[in-house]
């Protein structure tokens, strides 16, 4: 019997209520329906705020060869699990490519369907194709004129990648993507 009692003494002690003699729970002020203690015991953290938009270079295939990029994780409470954010980064020739990340690639000959919403713009659907072994998607060349124009003055970026009976669905803000973009602009040419 003494073994019972020292249940609720140890589960006190661990969440913090050891000093407080343990009794029902007062009714909260206002709020005759329901009851509250004197002091949370246990405070329920906030999501981080957005990361910033990381500028990177990665070595390319060919010997001297690397590639400027930036990239931004996804907004986790708002995105599957699978899903790891946007990546812009500088291409062979000139060129931009915009890239979905992801934790769970999807076979690497896979052609994708990619749904994306900005905030305050439409909605638009692309067929695209898979890069680095399936966990990147590569969207199709005319999305980087989004990442140069539009997308610099929306909010987020809704994306929705689907394949077969399998889609993966994510948010990214584009908080600071035109100070990035720029980056990513200047690093192109070195």
């Amino acid at each position: 019997m003494s073994g019972l009692l020292l249940i609720p003494l140890l589960a006190g002690s661990l969440l913090g209520a050891a000093g407080r003699p343990w009794s029902p729970a007062a009714p909260c002020p206002g709020s005759p329906e329901s009851s509250c203690h004197e002091a949370p015991l246990v405070v329920v953290a906030q999501p981080a705020p957005s990361s910033v938009w990381k500028l990177t270079r990665t070595q390319g295939a060919k010997d001297g060869e690397s590639f400027a990029a930036i990239m931004k994780t996804a907004d986790t409470a708002q995105s599957d699990p699978d899903f790891a954010g946007l990546i812009v980064r500088c291409a062979p020739q000139g060129k931009i490519d915009v890239m979905v990340a992801l934790i769970r690639p999807f076979p690497p000959r896979s052609r994708p369907k990619v749904t994306i919403a900005a905030t305050g713009g439409g909605t638009l659907t692309f067929d695209a194709r898979m890069a680095a072994a399936g966990a990147t998607v590569l969207l199709p060349d005319e999305v980087s004129a989004f990442a140069a124009g539009k997308w610099q003055t929306a909010a987020s970026l809704s994306v929705a990648v689907s394949e077969g009976d399998s889609e993966i669905r994510g948010v990214v803000a584009l908080n600071g993507l035109r100070e990035a973009y720029h980056s990513l602009l200047a690093s192109c040419s070195q």
